[in-house]
């Protein structure tokens, strides 16, 4: 995983750095100076312009400008603040962007750089660091340092950082103590422990509790989301709907009456290492009493998504529910369930909104949208940005659910198996076509993945 962290707590850091920032300036400029040779491909006759602020980042900025000097690049530095929102820049090969760093606040309007790239330090000038929110020029690269902030992965960050580069500059060891929040990438995929020789289809079981006659499909998907991922034998319960109706295919069906079905799907998880419950099911108060009531009676770790997040219907329910587990439970919300279970959207800072709520529930919280943001009750987090428009289809939700399940199953733990999840749920997607994807094509994508990165895979 790659740190996260905040601009407070990267303000922190530089603080408690061991050697003088001057020194931490010199190897940030060194560390933009590469990147930017490298755009340039090569020194001899390039020309560069290097936007500085007064602050740190401009600081860097001008650092840089004397390594490129250093090498023959033609610089000029020019001030920030001397430049009107849209002026228009001399020609030069590139436009470093340096003027204002993380902890920017308020408006700014940037200069035009005509057709020059632009490889901005730290962060696109007039991006917020903890929310990415904000308008900069786009660049074609980002040299951050020591660690990712919010603001390249949330907001309007990702579409304008370009590719991101993560310079070590010396403060490796201060990252890792202050960070509580990382990136997903796919060396994660090492959680998911190989299977032992003896294993058995009960050791990676999931129990399905999802649907009601006439609402198939998101069982279907669920189940098979989790079969896909790995679990062994998967029970699935719809309420009300006779076996014959059930969409079993490999899952072994279970009969639940359509109402006050919580004992009997209960009784039937006893065997299973995590459970799924929600979609499909209704958002009715009787609903929401039964999901509830089967998450106090079933021990193993628990998935709650979409009708059963509605169901509960808010946090206090939640936290009444959750708070009596010793076992994980995580809830999948998108942004409209969120409100509905908060009174409110999660607004510019999803990473604040995200721990609330898992602070004030003792739930795991995963926040779908184009970047994930999943944080555990204790604050720790992890962005996941391998979303993409492919997944905006009915249904792939459901397949999360069922993957989330599958991991629980195998031993991951909560937070840590919804991260995993959804990273992968994101890299199975790319493997579908870019136009048409279905979230039936899915599970077999996570399986093709998973073929291919997971932990004794061959």
């Amino acid at each position: 995983m790659i740190p996260v962290v905040t601009p407070e707590e990267m303000k922190a850091v530089d603080q408690a750095a061991p050697e003088p920032v001057e020194v931490l300036i010199g190897r940030a400029g060194r560390a933009v100076a590469i990147i930017a040779l490298d755009l340039l491909g090569g020194a001899y006759g390039r020309r560069v312009i290097v936007v500085a602020g007064k602050g740190n980042n401009g600081a860097d900025g001008r650092a840089a400008a004397a390594v490129l000097r250093a090498r023959g690049v033609r610089v000029s530095i020019v001030d920030a603040a001397s430049l009107g929102g849209g002026e228009r820049l001399p020609p030069v090969d590139l436009v470093i962007d340096a003027a204002y760093g993380t902890g920017f606040r308020g408006t700014y309007a940037p200069p035009d750089p005509g057709d020059a790239p632009v490889l901005a330090v730290d962060i696109p000038s007039g991006i917020d660091g903890d929310t990415g929110v904000g308008d900069a020029l786009a660049a074609v690269a980002t040299v951050t340092f020591q660690a990712y902030k919010p603001g390249l992965v949330l907001g309007a960050g990702p579409t304008l950082c370009g590719h991101v580069v993560v310079a070590d500059i010396g403060l490796g060891a201060q990252v890792d103590e202050v960070a509580t929040a990382w990136l997903m990438t796919d060396f994660e995929a090492g959680w998911l422990a190989p299977r032992a020789r003896e294993s058995h289809k009960w050791q990676h079981a999931a129990m399905v509790v999802a649907g009601s006659p006439g609402m198939m499909g998101a069982p279907a998907l669920v189940s098979r989301g989790a079969m896909r991922a790995g679990s062994g034998y998967v029970r699935l319960g719809v309420p009300g709907a006779a076996l014959a109706e059930l969409p079993t295919a490999e899952a072994v069906g279970v009969a639940l009456p359509a109402a006050g079905w919580e004992a009997a799907a209960a009784d039937a998880a006893t065997r299973c290492r995590a459970l799924v419950t929600g979609p499909g099911l209704g958002r009715s108060e009787e609903t929401g009493a039964s999901v509830a009531a089967l998450l106090r009676q079933v021990e193993a770790p628990a998935i709650v998504d979409a009708d059963g997040i509605n169901a509960l219907g808010s946090v206090d329910r939640l936290k009444d529910v959750a708070g009596g587990r010793a076992a994980a439970t995580v809830i999948t919300p998108h942004e409209g369930e969120y409100a509905r279970l908060t009174g409110a959207a999660p607004g510019d800072d999803r990473l604040g909104a995200v721990r609330s709520v898992a602070a004030r529930s003792g739930a795991v919280v995963l926040l779908k949208g184009s970047t994930t943001v999943v944080a555990a009750p204790d604050g720790r987090a992890w962005f996941v940005t391998t979303g993409s428009p492919r997944l905006a289809t009915a249904g792939t939700g459901d397949v999360l659910s069922g993957v989330i399940g599958a991991f629980l199953a195998s031993g991951v733990p909560g937070p840590e198996a919804a991260a995993l999840a959804a990273h992968v749920h994101g890299r199975a997607a790319q493997l579908g076509p870019a136009v048409g994807l279905v979230a039936g094509d899915l599970p077999d994508l996570v399986s093709d993945w998973l073929s291919d990165h997971a932990a004794g895979a061959s």
